[in-house]
């Protein structure tokens, strides 16, 4: 089947497609959330880091 052979009709484009009526909502999070899990990932960052140095310090000796 080709693209010569797809025949549309008319009426089939006022009809509403899946993704139409499918929409998702908006994800909302409020600002001392969306700070909260900034400064925890940051936080967790450190807190590896920290971690990682002291146990190559650890190994080395």
């Amino acid at each position: 089947m080709t693209a010569d052979d797809l025949i549309y009709d008319d009426d089939d484009l006022d009809e509403a497609d899946i993704v139409e009526w499918y929409e998702a909502r908006p994800v909302t999070v409020s600002t001392a959330v969306a700070t909260g899990s900034i400064v925890a990932a940051f936080a967790l960052g450190v807190l590896t880091a920290v971690g990682a140095l002291a146990l190559m310090g650890h190994l080395d000796d």
